[in-house]
């Protein structure tokens, strides 16, 4: 039995969602991996492994108290201008010349994911 074409494209699409999902995942931990490690370290406890020449302590990531204290807007913002655009540490790079705004609301999503948290919560 063959499926109708329509039936075809619904299945193709479906396939590329769940592709295109498990490939961002994956990238996203890749540029955290990148990016974020050496500073707010492997677990994403802020003890990455540059703290030891840092004035100011990255935060904590997974720290679900502190980090829905930050609106998404508010870690997009620090991710894409850097610490001091949000009133924290002039040691948190921007990262614009480096990551598209795509790849920093994947960021922002991998962050609540590591704290387990929202906004507000």
């Amino acid at each position: 039995m063959q499926l109708p074409r329509t039936r075809w494209v619904f299945v193709s699409l479906i396939l590329l969602a769940v592709a295109s999902s498990a490939w961002g995942a994956e990238r996203v931990e890749d540029i955290y991996k990148t990016y974020c490690w050496q500073c707010h370290g492997k677990r994403a406890d802020g003890m990455g492994v540059n703290i030891r020449d840092m004035s100011v302590q990255p935060r904590d990531h997974s720290d679900a108290k502190e980090m829905s204290g930050r609106s998404d807007d508010e870690l997009f913002k620090a991710i894409k201008e850097g610490g001091q655009s949000i009133s924290k540490s002039v040691q948190m790079p921007p990262w614009s010349g480096v990551l598209s705004d795509d790849e920093i609301n994947l960021l922002v999503e991998y962050l609540r994911e590591l704290c387990e948290c929202k906004f507000g919560s």
